[in-house]
């Protein structure tokens, strides 16, 4: 996937386009992923809701609530096996059991974005899919 998915974004600059292609792609490559997209930063300390795949999602989330706040406040990978046990986490889906929210940063660092994707399955993601997905979105935003 990481290859084909680098090749189709090549060239492109637009980073909604960009956004919009990798969360159709990653949504679709594999079936523990039952919401795949991204939320933008829009303002400090605020995200916004961007390209996704699958049911509704928060419009909002503020730095210090949930998940992808969690990632966009300390710009690290959050990997969550049980979603209930994580402190303040917004269930803008009450089937998701387990999320993986990644950083998304420009070529110059700055954070633009967080990537999350959720799981109606517990414990559905490791540290091996952070790192391959990072790396993709690297080879896409910050290039």
């Amino acid at each position: 996937m990481a290859t084909r998915l680098i090749a189709v974004c090549e060239g492109e600059a637009d980073e909604i386009a960009l956004m919009a292609t990798v969360a159709c792609e990653v949504h679709h490559f594999d079936k523990r992923f039952d919401w795949t997209g991204f939320y933008r930063v829009v303002a400090p300390g605020l995200l916004k809701i961007g390209p996704y795949q699958g049911g509704h999602g928060c419009l909002e989330i503020p730095f210090d609530k949930g998940v992808c706040g969690a990632a966009a406040r300390t710009e690290t990978a959050q990997i969550v096996p049980d979603v209930d046990a994580f402190p303040g986490h917004i269930a803008c889906a009450s089937s998701t059991r387990s999320e993986l929210v990644l950083p998304v940063r420009n070529r110059d660092g700055d954070l633009i974005a967080v990537f999350d994707i959720d799981s109606d399955l517990p414990d559905a993601f490791t540290k091996n899919d952070a790192s391959a997905l990072q790396a993709i979105l690297n080879a896409t935003f910050a290039k």
